[in-house]
């Protein structure tokens, strides 16, 4: 049987780069696309710090019972993208950014392509004003590599199943948005967003991740 331990896959090195910051890689991609569990190995592998959003802190960690809570009852769009922006900004502030500037690698489960795909594509907010408020909220930082995992629509419901939140229990035609909204940022920034096929085993995912990472790092060191 296929294992998804971090121990049965080969060390991730991360390349040197100037400045003495640490690189930051962000998971994006919709749901069932397998991006919380390749963070995880990769972060692992690598000795990096493994945070996720939305709910990376404390006061994170509230705010996504308000804002994933089937019996939280219906988030205006706008408040929504408000409480995602406001959850980053801590996030950011209390570990993201200190992680990043005592040298250590951050590996990130979601961050602001997530609120541009979901708030801006999903719920017709524009996505430029949801980017700018994402960059506002953050004071500009930036993932140096953004892994957009991708599988097809069937597979996504065949590991999906029954909704488990209130996000994911939107809707397809809502769904099919937020894919359209992360493939148009994928295009729109090809030497931040690497695309990788999220199909197949967790091993085989990892190695892909593994490849396309340590070219894209090499780049930007």
């Amino acid at each position: 049987m296929a294992t998804d331990r971090a121990a049965d896959l080969a060390p991730f090195e991360l390349p040197a780069r100037t400045g003495g910051r640490g690189w930051f890689v962000v998971f994006e991609g919709g749901e069932g696309c397998g991006k919380s569990t390749q963070a995880r190995l990769l972060a692992q592998r690598c000795g990096a710090l493994l945070t996720h959003e939305p709910g990376g802190t404390r006061l994170g960690t509230a705010l996504r019972r308000l804002l994933l809570d089937h019996d939280a009852g219906d988030l205006d769009r706008r408040a929504e993208a408000l409480l995602m922006a406001a959850d980053r900004a801590q996030h950011v502030a209390e570990s993201i950014r200190p992680s990043l500037e005592a040298g250590r690698a951050v590996v990130c489960d979601r961050y602001l392509g997530s609120s541009v795909a979901y708030q801006g594509h999903g719920r017709g907010l524009d996505p430029g004003e949801i980017r700018d408020l994402s960059l506002w909220a953050t004071g500009d930082l930036e993932p140096d590599v953004v892994v957009y995992l991708v599988v097809g629509e069937n597979e996504t419901l065949r590991r999906t199943g029954a909704p488990r939140d209130a996000i994911e229990a939107a809707g397809a035609e809502f769904h099919h948005r937020v894919r359209q909204g992360f493939e148009s940022q994928a295009e729109a920034d090809p030497d931040r967003w690497v695309r990788v096929d999220g199909s197949g085993t967790v091993p085989e995912v990892a190695e892909r991740v593994s490849s396309a990472l340590r070219a894209r790092l090499r780049e930007r060191s």
